[in-house]
């Protein structure tokens, strides 16, 4: 028969193993870019430059600012401003306009002097350079600044903080959005997250694997303007919710109880080997 401290060292070697085999299999489902390392012998395919730069497209709603040395000659190329009337007040004030113009289903805006401007299909940088020559026939020296009024993307499902985002900048990752939605909870897929996009009237799927570095040469990468991003509970996730809360107390209630049992079924088996 064994001796009481090989019993025991032989008790903890088994506990520390199971946990080890616990950990290991969590981590395999819960980690990110688990293969990086083979990313980083392909550094060169990291390096490709992927346009992250916005289309413009149908319904889009663009804020354009004409500037140069001289202001009066500017002002034409600009929308007015406005005047309204504030919740209880009788008295109109005169507020500067967004500039905003809406995209309509011709791909076309309608610009102060120059007229009619086929838009869709087009960064914002390719837009200002188009404005600028054209806008340079009448005004020395243009300056053109655009932005988009619309660029928002929803993050839904398994978040911590699920809704639209505002995004202020013209380059917003996965990653981005995933970090602005306070990250995945436990419960969420991490190898099939799924992106849908509206790309010239017409819906665009995409699945992401978060434990595949792939990610960061994916075309999809960088999001666009009104793209929606879903991550969906995992297996444990989903077979908990086919159960009422009533049903959840009780499992959890048994659950509790055979964790009992058990550890009294161990300090007995304890007591015997003495």
């Amino acid at each position: 028969m064994l001796n009481r401290p090989l019993k025991n060292r032989l008790m903890i070697v088994a506990f520390a193993g199971g946990l080890t085999l616990t950990s290991c299999s969590s981590a395999k489902e819960v980690a990110y870019f688990q293969n990086i390392e083979e990313q980083i012998l392909l550094s060169e395919q990291l390096k490709t430059s992927i346009n992250y730069e916005p289309i413009i497209g149908v319904d889009d709603r663009l804020s354009i600012t004409v500037s140069a040395l001289d202001p009066n000659g500017a002002a034409p190329f600009n929308l007015p401003a406005v005047s309204y009337l504030q919740p209880g007040e009788s008295t109109a004030s005169v507020v500067p306009n967004l500039r905003s113009y809406l995209v309509g289903a011709d791909g076309c805006i309608d610009f102060p002097i120059i007229g009619k401007i086929k838009v869709i299909g087009l960064t914002k940088l390719e837009l200002v350079d188009l404005l600028k020559t054209q806008i340079s026939a009448y005004l020395n020296m243009p300056l053109v600044n655009i932005e988009f009024m619309n660029y928002r993307v929803s993050v839904l499902g398994e978040v911590n903080k699920p809704g639209s985002i505002i995004v202020s900048t013209d380059r917003l990752s996965l990653l981005d959005a995933l970090a602005m939605a306070g990250d995945l909870t436990i419960y969420g897929e991490r190898s099939n997250i799924l992106l849908i996009r509206d790309s010239g009237g017409k819906r665009e799927f995409h699945r992401f694997d978060l434990t595949d570095s792939q990610i960061f040469v994916s075309p999809y990468f960088y999001l666009r303007q009104n793209d929606v991003v879903y991550v969906e509970p995992n297996r444990p996730r989903q077979k908990n919710a086919k159960f009422s809360q009533t049903d959840q107390f009780n499992l959890s209630l048994v659950s509790v109880v055979v964790s009992a049992a058990s550890v009294i079924a161990s300090l007995l088996i304890a007591l015997l080997i003495k």
